[in-house]
């Protein structure tokens, strides 16, 4: 992975307008930047009446080339409140390679108080901003933002969507030619459906011939204030004489979405079941979430902090854009929460605690922007922590730790969403185009869709019981606060992790255990998270009177965590698996082939699971790119990340390696 792009440098003038020092060019016009929006995106999109015309559960795309100081979207925004029915949704989809800091952006938009309610949404959710596909969920989940943040077409590339209109709002031209080129334009071509309308402030020659050359059909119309002309058009189709992009492979493509009755069974009340409904409900899903125990979050979930932080690694992996992406989203989602109670920003201090750990830390730290980790030495690393440590190493300033069960019972809130408890499902039964939820002979609910939330025990079901899920144990030990321990002000982590106290104790832990599948805690586990705090800071142990606790008295809980092979989650529409190996037998053969042959999915059935000891940061996201894959929307990934956590992954490679 390259490193980071910086934000956005400014230099302001006389009125308080911000000018780009990279570009020499102006954000807005000079005169009146709201005009020109409404006029130059609004108007030649004919969003008014586009808005006007969506029915309840449709929805608008709209892509954006230059996100800025957010204008264009606001302005978007604004005219989609006034003019949209109730159940319509607007999906924005900005690219912006130096995004603004969060004072950059609070200065520019004071300068239009007519959409500070708007702004300062948009404000308050403009936390965590960091490179690659990044979500913003505005006004209770009605308007999504999906931020793209990096270079336009690197990002533009992996992005899965349907764009119904175009905003081209680049810096001028001949100040960024690079977001003017035949390649860019053959994006947009790629990504515009049918009758996809286009507009831009700019009537360079050049710039209308590439864009006709991509499949648009572009006119000059009036321009206004300064600007004496304008480019609008729409999309007519691909060019004849340039090769189409390749399709989708079957095995990733799209399952058809043809439920007519938006109802789904969510199995699973823990994380990944909670912000699953919640993404469902919040597109007009009905939704009946089914726990078998006495509440949500009783499992992995339970514990009473888990620590928000993120794993990456330095060379740009699936798994590591999963988690910078999902870690800015679950960060933004936290704060409809109460902090210090429900969560807190305290940051996170990951300890060098050895050369291998050292090494990768020195890596990382050349790879990522210092705003999202930056390295400390033992003084800095000790200052920080606010008790004694014997180790450098990096800090996440925007990290913290979570309560996850009130992440959850927050997500399962919405009126859209009933939750049942004590429901074991022991059997899915199709009947009458509805999946049942049964337990022996009682029908416990039914819905279109089924997903499968439920961990490691989704594999009790025949059509996921190959899923190459496992359950490792983990124990947590509490340990009550002392004057001395409210020194900690970090969460500070090294083989295992102990957090600043959450009303009176601490968390503490936490074990790795493949064998046991007992979840009675035990005393050796205790002892072995004590272990691991005088490792992390002999000194708050020391403050936590570790040395005088009783082991066999200490209070904790064991949960199993439920990962995949490759460490990945599952998340996705799945596949009949014996149907599936004779559709793509040829790939045993030969690995490159690609069947002309539909993938045989099974009607309604999705899962979302295998997120390990990562779910705070990748189950919201994995949410989100559930209900997309079911709502036929933008994914809230790379296309390249949404394949590596497809289930037919499983599948697919023990064909190529003739196993199956």
């Amino acid at each position: 992975m390259n490193p980071v792009p910086p934000n956005a440098q400014l230099d302001w003038d006389a009125e308080g307008r911000p000018h780009s020092r990279v570009f020499d060019d102006v954000y807005f016009s000079d005169q009146s930047g709201l005009e020109e929006t409404r006029y130059v995106f609004l108007e030649q999109n004919r969003l008014r009446e586009r808005f006007a015309a969506l029915k309840p559960g449709e929805r608008l795309v709209i892509g954006e080339t230059g996100f800025g100081t957010g204008l264009n979207f606001l302005c978007a925004w604004q005219l989609f409140a006034q003019h949209a029915c109730a159940g319509a949704r607007l999906h924005f989809i900005s690219v912006e390679k130096y995004p603004l800091t969060h004072a950059d952006l609070h200065r520019a938009l004071d300068l239009w108080p007519q959409l500070q309610p708007l702004a300062e949404q948009l404000l308050g959710q403009y936390q965590a901003i960091h490179p690659g596909f990044q979500r913003l969920l505005l006004d209770r989940g009605r308007v999504t933002l999906t931020l793209l943040v990096g270079d336009a077409m690197e990002q533009l590339s992996q992005l899965d969507a349907q764009v119904d209109a175009w905003f081209l709002d680049g810096f001028a031209p001949a100040k960024n030619p690079d977001m003017w080129t035949a390649e860019l334009f053959a994006e947009l071509a790629r990504l515009a459906a049918p009758g996809s309308t286009i507009s831009t402030f700019t009537s360079t020659g050049w710039v209308r011939r590439l864009i006709n050359a991509a499949g648009f059909k572009m006119k000059r119309t009036p321009g206004i204030g300064h600007k004496w002309e304008i480019l609008r058009g729409e999309f007519v189709g691909w060019p004849a004489d340039t090769p189409p992009p390749a399709p989708d492979k079957p095995w990733f493509a799209r399952p058809p979405a043809a439920h007519a009755e938006r109802s789904a069974l969510v199995i699973g009340g823990g994380l990944a079941g909670c912000t699953t409904a919640a993404s469902l409900a919040a597109r007009g899903w009905r939704v009946t979430l089914l726990e078998r125990h006495a509440g949500l979050a009783q499992e992995a979930s339970g514990n009473p902090q888990g620590v928000l932080y993120l794993k990456l690694s330095a060379h740009g992996t699936a798994l590591s854009q999963l988690i910078l992406s999902g870690f800015g989203h679950t960060r933004r989602l936290l704060e409809h929460l109460q902090r210090g109670v429900d969560w807190d920003d305290c940051g996170v201090l990951q300890l060098a605690f050895n050369a291998r750990e050292a090494e990768r830390q020195a890596q990382l730290a050349a790879a990522f922007a210092p705003t999202l980790l930056h390295p400390l030495d033992p003084a800095q690393a000790q200052a920080r922590a606010g008790v004694a440590v014997d180790h450098g190493g990096l800090f996440f300033p925007e990290g913290g730790w979570v309560h996850p069960p009130a992440l959850c019972e927050w997500q399962a809130r919405h009126p859209l969403i009933e939750v049942l408890q004590h429901r074991e499902v022991v059997l899915l039964q199709r009947a009458r185009g509805q999946w049942q939820a049964r337990d022996g002979d009682t029908v416990l609910a039914s819905a279109s869709v089924v997903v499968l939330a439920g961990a490691a025990e989704i594999k009790r079901f025949p059509f996921s019981a190959e899923l190459p899920l496992k359950r490792i144990r983990g124990q947590i030990t509490r340990l009550p606060q002392t004057v001395a321990s409210q020194a900690l002000a970090t969460v500070v982590c090294a083989e295992g992790y102990v957090a600043p106290a959450r009303l009176g104790e601490h968390t503490l832990g936490a074990s790795f255990d493949f064998k046991n599948d007992d979840l009675t805690p035990t005393v050796a586990e205790h002892v072995g998270n004590l272990a691991m705090l005088r490792e992390i800071s002999q000194d708050l142990a020391q403050r936590l009177d570790a040395d005088r606790l009783a082991p066999e008295h200490l209070q904790g809980r064991a949960a199993f965590r439920c990962t995949s092979p490759d460490y990945l989650p599952i998340v996705g529409p799945l596949a009949e698996r014996g149907a599936f190996d004779e559709a793509y037998a040829a790939l045993r053969k030969d690995a490159r082939q690609v069947p002309d042959a539909a993938c045989p999915w099974i009607d309604g059935v999705y899962v979302n699971s295998g997120h390990g000891s990562r779910g705070l940061v990748t189950a919201p996201l994995c949410a989100e790119l559930l209900a997309a894959w079911l709502d036929n929307e933008p994914l809230p990934v790379p296309r390249s990340v949404a394949e590596a956590c497809h289930p037919n992954r499983f599948a697919l490679r023990a064909l190529m390696r003739n196993q199956s």
